[in-house]
């Protein structure tokens, strides 16, 4: 086989929702080996259940934006996101290999999971690549997405986790916490009504919501970066409350005017689950607990 050229590359390949530590095997994979090559990370959107079985479509771990940019953290110089449509779906694996990796990508090597399918009905899969690695000189590396511990990762799992409430569990696979990006939007204001104003993170739909309950993180808008509490539910004390909402309380910031301005979330700990109390007096009581706890979480 000949020798890689300069503008050669190391693809890695994966949808790559969450960026998790499976998929960081791959890309310190790709680092390891790059030796002054380029590494690119290909991935894809939507996600391809979307276009195959759009009722099944899984919820996001990440927004677009942030996972190219979380793959640019995890040793990919470049990001290369194909439009996944259904054009692009009823291309053969050959000519996946031959259009995008040789002739586009300049590959060189492909690292991939060892479940990796390609190509029209996913009739590709890591022995046809090898094969066709062969065919077009480059080889191919085949990962096992596990953690330390034997155990696999996936974003499967990592979204179970999440609407599960188990965020801490979530953090650790994911090597940080897990995080919505929105706008801040106008919700009851009972918040404020009581004494803790709180951020109601709209334009959330596609994205991995956490179970029912309060949490302990952050709430980030623009330059600012707060400790925060967080619930999520339809505030069963209240009467007539609205449907499902996600909000934050900025931890000890007062006359803070946030609408309409693009915020995120992140998730660090589950403090209880969403309860209905029989006064406002015992919620507000509990209420200080949870954010004295939120307080102790995130100064440790």
């Amino acid at each position: 086989m000949n020798q890689p050229t300069a503008d050669s590359s190391v693809v890695v390949i994966g949808v790559f929702d969450g960026v998790h530590r499976g998929h960081q095997v791959l890309l310190n994979r790709a680092k390891e080996i790059a030796n002054g090559r380029a590494i690119i990370a290909l991935t894809f959107d939507p996600h391809p259940t979307k276009i195959f079985a759009p009722d099944k479509a899984p919820t996001l771990l990440v927004t677009l934006a942030d996972r190219v940019e979380l793959l640019k953290i995890h040793n990919a110089d470049q990001v290369a996101v194909i439009a996944f449509n259904e054009k692009f779906a009823s291309m053969s694996p050959e000519a996946f290999v031959k259009n995008v990796l040789v002739d586009q990508l300049h590959v060189s090597t492909v690292v991939v999971g060892k479940n990796f399918t390609y190509g029209h009905k996913a009739a590709g899969n890591v022995d046809s690549l090898i094969l066709d690695g062969i065919k077009n000189n480059f080889t191919v590396d085949v990962q096992e997405l596990k953690d330390g511990d034997g155990q696999a990762i996936s974003s499967t799992l990592i979204r179970k986790l999440v609407t599960d409430g188990n965020v801490e569990k979530a953090r650790e696979l994911l090597s940080r916490p897990h995080r919505l990006d929105g706008v801040v939007v106008h919700g009851e204001k009972r918040g404020r009504e009581i004494g803790y104003p709180t951020a109601n993170l709209g334009n959330i739909d596609d994205q991995t919501i956490p179970a029912d309950g309060v949490y302990s993180g952050w709430l980030t808008v623009g330059i600012n970066y707060w400790p925060a509490a967080i619930s999520i539910g339809t505030n069963p004390t209240f009467e007539g409350a609205r449907g499902r909402q996600v909000e934050a309380y900025a931890l000890d910031q007062e006359g803070l005017d946030l609408y309409d301005k693009n915020a995120s979330i992140e998730f660090g700990w589950r403090l209880r689950d969403t309860l209905k109390f029989d006064s406002l007096d015992e919620l507000l009581v509990q209420m200080k607990k949870d954010c004295d706890k939120a307080r102790e979480l995130t100064e440790a």
